[in-house]
């Protein structure tokens, strides 16, 4: 009987306990607050621009800008990861001790993620073997006179280029230069052979040596 009664009377009273600690549990849940901060390299410190960063619990996320800048809304015990090309994944859990709307812990640091590649090894032929023959059997010229008949075949090309109409290449790199002295002498008259006496004397020495090339 007196079992009975005594739970009788605190029954109430445990009701009243449980529902006033999941009205608060209710609250806890329920308050958001504004993360924000800067993710940085951990070596050099410069900010990660990009970096992914998402609130587990959720699923939903955002992305850093060029500074390294974020800002989202969490709440505590939130785990949020953060993700970014060449460095680790890492985890920052936000604290339950938080009484704040607004938390900026100023700089999240992110580790490089450093991955080794097997060597690769690059050969002009399939196989050393294939190497091996090819270049056994390669004709190298043994006298002066082969070598001085393949250096005058080389000056003949050189020569025979030159009298060649320009590449697009060339054009392309004298329409640059052209409008590169363009830029330069803006403003102002640019240099005027006219009155030069030096490219004077070497029109006249070219005139009489015959070497002055009129097209």
């Amino acid at each position: 009987m007196f079992k009975r009664l005594l739970f009788t009377l605190l029954l109430p009273a445990l009701f009243i306990t449980l529902a006033c600690r999941c009205h608060a549990q209710a609250q806890k849940l329920d308050r958001v607050m504004q993360l924000s901060g800067v993710v940085v390299d951990k070596d050099s410190l410069v900010p990660i621009p990009y970096t992914a960063i998402l609130v587990k619990r959720t699923g939903g996320g955002i992305v850093s800008d060029y500074t390294g800048f974020f800002s989202l809304v969490a709440q505590p015990n939130d785990t949020i990861l953060f993700s970014a090309i060449g460095y680790q994944t890492n985890f920052f859990r936000v604290p339950d001790t938080l009484k704040v709307e607004k938390y900026f812990f100023q700089i999240h640091l992110m580790t490089r993620d450093t991955v080794h590649l097997k060597p690769f090894v690059f050969y002009s032929w399939p196989s050393k073997e294939q190497f091996k023959s090819a270049f056994l059997r390669l004709d190298i010229p043994n006298n002066d006179l082969d070598r001085a008949r393949a250096n005058m075949a080389l000056a003949a090309r050189k020569a025979r280029f030159s009298n060649d109409a320009r590449s697009p290449g060339v054009n392309y790199l004298q329409t640059v230069q052209q409008e590169n002295d363009k830029l330069y002498y803006a403003g102002q008259l640019p240099p005027n052979n006219l009155f030069n006496p030096l490219a004077w004397a070497q029109f006249i020495q070219a005139w009489k040596d015959g070497s002055l090339n009129v097209q």
